[in-house]
């Protein structure tokens, strides 16, 4: 399977795609209701950061990403937890009896992603690592259309 390496030349194309965003105003009420059911959930994001060492508003993006920030669907997918995940990846978390907390599920789910303390939090890897998280198909196979 073909990978994508975050480059220096990648680097900056993540900085400057962060740099040249802009909130169109038709959907300023809808980024802030998600900005504040993210901060409403803040502790339960850094308890999986405390376990993982991943940050948390890196947790809170993949929840909205994968479920819309739902607690009883898994990290992984967005599968409902009363059992292993159905989609890919399937199978998971592959230790523990459902149904699964969701703190339990989203630390299998980061690890499942190579996502610890060790990697590289600045602003172009946590990029890079989002568009990894959410599948590089539109990088590898459309690279005239960027990835959602």
């Amino acid at each position: 399977m073909a990978t994508i390496r975050l480059s220096a030349a990648l680097r900056s194309e993540y900085l400057h795609l962060f740099d040249s965003c802009e909130l169109r105003p038709e959907r300023t009420r809808e980024t802030e209701a998600t900005l504040q059911r993210i901060l409403a959930q803040q502790t339960r994001y850094q308890q999986v950061e405390a376990t993982t060492g991943v940050p948390w508003h890196f947790i809170a993006v993949v929840h909205q990403m994968e479920s819309g920030g739902r607690f009883d669907c898994h990290l992984h997918n967005g599968d409902p937890l009363g059992a292993r995940t159905r989609q890919v990846p399937r199978g998971r978390p592959r230790v523990g009896t459902p149904p699964f907390a969701w703190e339990v599920s989203a630390a299998d789910a980061l690890a499942m992603h190579g996502l610890s303390a060790d990697t590289d939090w600045g602003l172009a890897r946590l990029l890079y690592e989002l568009e990894r998280y959410n599948g590089l198909g539109y990088r590898l196979h459309h690279p005239e259309v960027r990835s959602p």
